[in-house]
């Protein structure tokens, strides 16, 4: 999908415009993946779509709002002031809104039910849809991702540090300071792969139109204005499994674990080494347990 994907939209009935690529048979099992913060459409890594297609999904990726070339929200960035302090504004979207814009996105494509992949606020999304539209999830897979409880799942102030960091300016600072975050991010065992993340970068800076502060403030802010979504998740339904690593910089394993107790029967699974990455290296583990997730607990 990352190369041979065409961008496609759907308007959907709140006005926004989301932008998303279909991989395999349209009549597969249905796969949805719902990307990170700020992160497009074609941040997923082709092994997880090729094997996702392999094994029958018909696989769907999109930008959220905010991101790519889906539709920006016409309300201002919040500050970087409120951002450290925890205070969105009074016109912030939340979570719920963006779990909608995913269930709008079905709804578009005709897909009655899907299983669900979200990483990192990916992830958070997936976990809200599942919660609150349960008839739309047969599975739900949540990455590296936390339940809004500020007692878990939190970055490391060294990480904070590096996202305040000035926008880059230039398609090349753009590509330098992705290489960077990757790497930083990654798992101590499974490193970045550097020719994929370049060109990732190099497209996104095309598709986004260049730097997008805006919308990456204003998606933070759609977390803080969740808050703890703990007692929310009691009421999902969907098998669930939980993948995280055992060391995150940006989304502490202590989120994962969190969202795993949260989640009757959730299956929790948790890779010595990995980070806040998908590695090449990880291809059999995560999509085993995706798998069985989905084909034998569903």
């Amino acid at each position: 999908m990352a190369s041979t994907g065409v961008d496609e939209f759907a308007t959907l009935d709140s006005g926004y415009r989301l932008c998303y690529r279909t991989a395999g048979d349209p009549l597969g099992d249905p796969v949805v993946l719902i990307a990170g913060l700020a992160q497009q459409l074609h941040a997923w890594p082709r092994w997880l779509i090729e094997g996702l297609v392999a094994e029958g999904h018909f696989v769907v990726a999109f930008d959220n709002r905010d991101t790519g070339r889906s539709s920006r929200v016409n309300a201002p960035a919040p500050s970087k002031l409120r951002l450290l302090l925890g205070m969105p504004r009074s016109d912030a979207y939340t979570l719920s809104e963006m779990a909608g814009d995913v269930v709008a996105l079905l709804d578009h494509l005709k897909l009655d039910r899907a299983h669900l992949i979200g990483q990192s606020m990916g992830g958070m999304i997936g976990q809200t849809v599942a919660a609150l539209a349960p008839e739309s999830v047969r599975s739900l897979t949540s990455l590296y991702s936390t339940t809004g409880d500020m007692k878990v799942g939190q970055a490391t102030w060294g990480t904070k540090l590096r996202l305040a960091a000035p926008a880059a300016k230039t398609a090349e600072q753009s590509v330098r300071n992705h290489l960077a975050i990757m790497a930083h991010l990654a798992g101590r065992e499974f490193p970045i792969d550097e020719a994929f993340e370049r060109a990732y970068a190099e497209e996104a800076w095309t598709r986004g139109g260049g730097a997008n502060t805006d919308g990456m403030a204003r998606q933070i802010q759609a977390i803080m204005a969740s808050g703890d979504r703990t007692q929310m998740l009691a009421r999902v339904k969907a098998p669930t499994v939980v993948i995280n690593g055992d060391r995150d910089l940006i989304v502490d394993p202590s989120g994962g674990k969190a969202t795993a107790a949260a989640i009757k029967d959730a299956r929790h699974v948790v890779i010595r080494g990995m980070g806040h990455h998908l590695a090449a290296d990880l291809e059999r583990r995560v999509l085993q347990a995706i798998r069985e997730n989905a084909v034998q607990r569903a």
